[in-house]
């Protein structure tokens, strides 16, 4: 009777050297820097996300923290970088709306699932913000409108990329007002920015965050939001709903992902310094000077978030009609 007790002895040393090996592994976390990918060009919302985050985030960890840039492909470049790397919390990737909701429904295989990446937690969420070149002659959302349905095909909108928030923004009012508008794909926020700056792109949806200063100056003209609410830092721009369009909501959100496979702990590890940083008043105000509300929920949670909006994004290309490639 005792045979059984004694074969069993060895799994039970096994598992307690196992579990103070992975208590060691999220002690010794991180012993080397830390890379964010950035699936997006410098200067949009993910970017600057990363880097505010990345700045404190550092100082938590005792480690420097690395931005790298992966821009192209709807984000998907920058996805297939995280996936190709260890799932040791080393490398992790300032996700979003796009690459982690929206592509599923516009890709038949964006080579990645779901599953192939953990939750870590939300970081930033934001509207968008329908904002035009000042020489486009509409300073509310009916005069654009009645304008571009005078000029069919002529009236064009950026975006930092097909699948993004931005695109999909564009794609939707296209649908709700019935307007032939030309999409004109970006590599990121910045690069469509600046062409809607110089004129050559008359409108885009972009993220509160990236657009703030080019509203402050006057660089750009905004004509909605696309929060169900109005943003506290432009009080005097209608939403998308109070311009006729009641069921028109945006709400652009970035987060940090990791590989799976990654450590239980190492991500708990991660969790708990963002969660931190993203709690101070500091970081709080900084995010809310740029239009944006800071994050910071528990990875189950965030995990829920991140798969209904996969959901929602599916059900609104079926809507307009948007073939996946």
């Amino acid at each position: 009777m005792m045979e059984p007790r004694f074969a069993i002895a060895p799994f039970f040393v096994a598992l307690v050297a196992a579990n103070a090996m992975h208590a060691h592994a999220a002690e010794a976390f991180p012993s080397k820097p830390v890379r964010i990918i950035v699936p997006a060009a410098p200067g949009g919302t993910t970017d600057i996300a990363a880097r505010a985050l990345g700045e404190k985030m550092a100082i938590e960890l005792g480690q420097p923290i690395v931005v790298d840039n992966r821009a192209g492909g709807a984000g998907i470049i920058g996805v297939r970088t995280l996936l190709s790397s260890n799932a040791d919390g080393y490398t992790i990737m300032m996700g979003n709306i796009g690459p982690n909701a929206i592509n599923y429904a516009l890709y038949k295989n964006p080579g990645y699932k779901p599953e192939d990446m953990i939750p870590i937690t939300s970081v930033i969420s934001n509207p968008n913000v329908l904002v035009v070149h000042p020489n486009v002659p509409a300073k509310t959302v009916a005069e654009l409108v009645a304008h571009a349905k005078a000029n069919p095909g002529k009236v064009s909108f950026a975006s930092s990329g097909r699948g993004q928030s931005v695109h999909m923004s564009g794609e939707l009012f296209k649908l709700k007002a019935n307007l032939d508008l030309v999409h004109v794909p970006y590599k990121g926020t910045g690069p469509a920015l600046r062409d809607v700056l110089g004129g050559q792109v008359n409108m885009i949806f972009s993220s509160l965050p990236s657009t703030m200063g080019f509203i402050r100056d006057g660089r750009m003209r905004p004509l909605a939001v696309t929060s169900r609410q109005r943003a506290a830092e432009l009080p005097n721009v209608p939403t998308m709903r109070e311009s006729g369009y009641p069921d028109f909501e945006v709400t652009g959100w970035f987060g940090l992902f990791a590989p799976a496979k990654t450590p239980p702990a190492v991500i708990d590890r991660l969790y708990r310094a963002a969660s931190k940083i993203l709690s101070t008043p500091e970081i709080k105000s900084r995010f809310a000077d740029l239009g944006g509300t800071a994050g910071g929920e528990p990875p189950e949670q965030f995990k829920k978030f991140v798969l209904a909006e996969k959901e929602k994004w599916a059900q609104v290309a079926t809507a307009a009609k948007i073939q996946p490639e």
